[in-house]
């Protein structure tokens, strides 16, 4: 007999929603900003300065951000941040219609918007495990869905509409990307108040609340595993991306109009990744999948950075973009499901801090490997370092680890359950 899944609660599809229309926008944004740097500057440290500029407010205020998160509504926290990004991109739009968007103008709209991000995620990583109870098959169906709504959008739609929508104007894409943020704050605004948490009595400072969570985040051998897994994978990712516009134009010969179609490539490999998750997890484990990942990660990567042409680096980014896929939804579905409520907020900041540390030294490195070594080097490099996490994944990432960490927060959870019980 098969046993039929409990559906998704009716507000998780609003958050799908937002999710889905919003990334659209980040396809369109990401795919528009190199393409109006690339009329500014030809000059590979500084398109790896722009995308460095996004991810330092990880390293300044990560922590701090998802103590805040722990301590406010999340559902508020979250169509907020949306509200101040449309404001931020609507300006950055007039900006850049007026002919103004000047190298320092862009680096200024990746740092605001790196900050927004912060809130953004780990909020969203906090409701999401509230809202679904912490069951692990609901919280990897529920991530499978937002990151396959988010690789279509986000990889599939997005480049293309961006490409098309710069051509008619650079500030048209801009715009377009706020209208989704907009559209996001309103979907997630209409969703019912999150439950009050208890607050306690005496409320230590906000350094202390931030370095209990890094400190559970560090002690915890298997969530220091899934944040170190994407901390030396982004140094190679975001090393690559920094020059990625100048390879595809410069080294493969790609026409600037066909960059975004580039780009899906990757989002096809995301979506079938995202959507084989559960079934490759139900096959080798959470932790054999993991590894599984990381070697094909590794061999991707090299096989782009060897591309003899756009077709086969392509085929390249298809394969890492699988891998990447299903790594995302069952390491964030993994996280979600033990790590206690009150401490959510804190540790999926952590998580991020250790995992987007090494962006922006990834994405300097980049640039300076691709300007002594040539456009290939960052990718073959990023293969050699990418190949050190199947290492890592089958040590701290195991089938026995994961069991053992489901088991003993399940069991937590149920104990703290009966206390007011038997009271």
């Amino acid at each position: 007999m098969t046993v039929r899944k409990a559906p998704l609660p009716p507000s998780f599809h609003r958050i799908w929603a937002a999710s889905g229309v919003s990334s659209l926008g980040d396809g369109i944004y990401y795919t528009a900003l190199p393409l109006l740097a690339l009329g500014l500057t030809h000059d590979p440290m500084v398109f790896s300065t722009v995308e460095a500029c996004a991810l330092l407010p990880w390293l300044f205020l990560g922590l701090i951000g998802g103590t805040l998160v722990d301590r406010w509504d999340r559902r508020r926290v979250l169509w907020v941040t949306d509200a101040a990004r449309f404001a931020l991109m609507v300006a950055f739009g007039v900006v850049a219609a007026l002919g103004a968007a000047s190298i320092t103008v862009l680096c200024a709209t990746a740092f605001l918007l790196g900050i927004g991000q912060i809130f953004f995620d780990s909020a969203s990583g906090a409701y999401l495990p509230t809202l679904l109870g912490r069951e692990p098959v609901a919280l990897q169906r529920a991530n499978s869905r937002l990151q396959g709504a988010g690789q279509v959008a986000e990889g599939f739609v997005g480049p293309p509409v961006g490409g098309f929508l710069f051509a008619l104007g650079r500030a048209v894409p801009i715009v377009v990307d706020a209208a989704t943020f907009l559209f996001s704050a309103l979907m997630i605004r209409s969703l019912p108040p999150t439950p009050a948490r208890p607050r306690p009595a005496e409320r230590a400072s906000v350094l202390a609340e931030a370095r209990e969570g890094a400190l559970y985040l560090l002690r915890h051998r298997l969530l220091l595993g899934l944040a170190l897994r994407p901390a030396v994978g982004n140094f190679a990712f975001v090393g690559v991306g920094a020059v990625l516009a100048l390879y595809v134009h410069d080294t493969l010969h790609l026409a600037p109009a066909l960059y975004g179609v580039f780009l899906t490539a990757e989002a096809v490999g995301g979506l079938s990744g995202t959507l084989l998750a559960g079934r490759l997890s139900a096959r080798f484990g959470t932790g054999g999948t993991l590894t599984l990942t990381a070697a094909v990660e590794a061999v991707a990567l090299l096989g782009i950075g060897l591309a003899p042409g756009a077709i086969a680096a392509g085929a390249g980014f298809a394969v890492l973009g699988a891998a990447m896929g299903a790594t995302i939804v069952l390491g964030g579905s993994t996280r979600q499901a033990i790590v206690p409520d009150a401490l959510m907020g804190r540790v999926t900041a952590a998580s991020r801090l250790l995992s987007r540390s090494a962006g922006p030294a990834g994405a300097l490195f980049g640039g300076w490997l691709a300007t002594v070594a040539g456009l290939r080097a960052p990718f073959l490099f990023g293969a050699g370092v990418l190949g050190t996490m199947v290492v890592v994944a089958a040590r701290f990432t195991s089938n026995a680890r994961i069991d053992a960490a489901l088991t003993e927060a399940a069991t937590a959870r149920e104990a703290a359950a009966a206390v007011p019980a038997a009271v």
